[in-house]
């Protein structure tokens, strides 16, 4: 279990009087809202029944990105490519430059492939330009200086590549990292809770009834604010049975590869005139994928299959050389929450819907990682219009906790800890920023949470023990596949997992 004082005083919390906004869902929109609203002076609460980013938000492509395929669909889509921009350059340079880094990426030019080397030249310049050239001018390589930067870029057929700039992420370090800055608002939030009921004063939603493994409880709220991905429509039908469907889902895989190979860029691969797949290095591995296709089932059920497997890797293999099987550390998968509508998922437009049921819920769906903070405060500036309220106050600007260079805080971290690998420093820079100060001041006590979770990876003990006390990890998968990187390794044994458990229950 997580740290009992940390729950229980979460728990206490929400049995204390009325909060002005109470947020299901504790994905990236649900916590970017509860940022968001708790910075502009409301009393406000997150629910989530799993764990933070535990779908959807922890299984994404890991980009934060312009969006340049978006541009294949016209002069409509500049705006919003711009805007994506903007939200990338502050996260990576001033909000969260310790978890969010620029990347160069190539999309390569094959003989008979959907795009010619002018066409993919003409919109790398243009993608440039709408990120204010901040990362440089776009341009086309040869294919030799293109092998150069990717060493298993098959080579066969290739004419060269359009070279552009984006940004990756730990989406759900990026996460967990927001859930902080929202409790360090003042918000009160708490995963492993169940609603099980909405509250009602008349036939307006006025709160929400909770379960959890303690009991049940109720939450009053003068506005609920409905963030459950692709849950959105059971949380619509608690408000009104009557509900219509309002959103549809679409399945997105991704492979995670060991690899020895030190690619100096990431590759966007055009599969056709839309869609395309992504080849990026990721945590020493190399990540594949995604597919985008119509889910219809069970949300919780949703998992990359063997089809899935052949599909991506049949995909990155027309640009990647050498992918075998035998180097498959970890799959994931995800579900894109869209627009209802027709036509397939691919062409549907990836944006954010806020509407409002008869009770007055207020349902947030859609949206991208990218612009998470935009939405947020999209999310809160409807909340206050059913407050009746007025807010000026600035929410840009404020950066996440940790947010420093991780170059400068591997050094000063290195100097200081002098026992710790080089990789491990750079690995708890990179995920922690200046917090992760705090990880490793848990090995004054305790010099065992200086060594490593297991062998083959950066990650240490004191990460265990600091999600334990501070980051709301409750389960052994909160630790290793979201608070840490040892599960997307493969290197969650059956020995780190039992003492994983004993730790949490310790």
């Amino acid at each position: 279990m997580t740290d009992l004082n940390q729950r229980a005083r979460a728990r206490e919390e929400l049995q204390h009087g009325e909060f002005d906004v109470v947020v299901i869902g504790g994905g990236i929109l649900g916590i970017a809202t509860t940022w968001a609203a708790a910075r502009s002076g409301l009393r406000v609460a997150l629910v989530e029944s799993g764990d933070f980013a535990g779908a959807t938000s922890s299984a994404s492509s890991k980009l934060v990105h312009g969006g340049l395929r978006y541009l294949a669909m016209g002069p409509s889509a500049v705006p919003m490519v711009h805007e994506n921009h903007k939200e990338r350059r502050a996260l990576g340079d001033h909000l969260a430059p310790h978890l969010v880094r620029p990347l160069p990426f190539l999309v390569p030019v094959y003989k008979g492939g959907p795009h010619s080397r002018f066409v993919l030249g003409a919109g790398v310049t243009l993608y440039s330009a709408l990120s204010g050239f901040g990362d440089g001018m776009g341009k086309v390589l040869s294919a030799r200086r293109a092998v150069e930067w990717v060493p298993d870029l098959r080579a066969d057929g290739l004419r060269g590549a359009a070279m552009y700039y984006d940004h990756q992420m730990n989406d759900s370090r990026v996460a967990i990292t927001a859930a902080r800055a929202a409790a360090e608002a003042g918000a009160v939030l708490l995963n492993h809770i169940s609603v099980v009921g909405l509250r009602k004063t008349g036939a307006k939603v006025t709160g929400v009834d909770l379960r959890d493994s303690l009991g049940e409880f109720g939450v009053n709220a003068k506005v609920v604010v409905n963030a459950t991905g692709p849950w959105l429509d059971v949380l619509r039908r608690m408000e009104d049975p009557a509900a219509d469907p309002s959103i549809r889902l679409s399945k997105g895989s991704h492979l995670v590869m060991r690899t020895s190979s030190e690619w100096k860029a990431a590759l966007t691969i055009p599969v056709d005139d839309v869609r395309v797949s992504f080849a990026i290095p990721w945590e020493g591995h190399l990540l594949l994928g995604t597919t985008d296709e119509a889910y219809e089932g069970d949300p919780a059920a949703v998992s990359c299959t063997d089809a899935d497997v052949d599909q991506i890797m049949s995909e990155a293999g027309v640009a990647v050389t050498g992918l075998d099987k035998k180097n498959l550390a970890y799959t994931f998968a995800g579900l894109r929450v869209l627009p209802g509508g027709p036509g397939d998922t691919s062409h549907a437009k990836r944006e954010t819907v806020i509407t409002a049921g008869s009770g007055g819920m207020i349902s947030v769906a859609g949206g991208k990682w990218t612009t998470f903070r935009k939405i947020g405060a999209t999310v809160l500036a409807r909340v206050n219009s059913e407050l009746g309220r007025t807010f000026d106050g600035p929410l840009d600007g404020v950066a996440l906790p940790g947010s420093a260079q991780p170059d400068t805080v591997g050094s000063v971290l290195g100097h200081a800890w002098s026992a710790l690998p080089d990789d491990v420093v750079r690995h708890l820079a990179t995920h922690y920023g200046t917090t992760s100060h705090e990880v490793v001041a848990l090995g004054l006590d305790n010099p065992a949470l200086l060594e490593r979770v297991h062998p083959d990876g950066p990650d240490i003990w004191a990460q265990v023990e600091h999600a334990r006390r501070t980051e709301w990890a409750s389960e052994v998968d909160d630790v290793l596949r979201r608070r840490t990187t040892v599960m997307v390794r493969g290197l969650d044994s059956p020995e780190v997992r039992t003492r994983v458990s004993e730790l949490l229950a310790s």
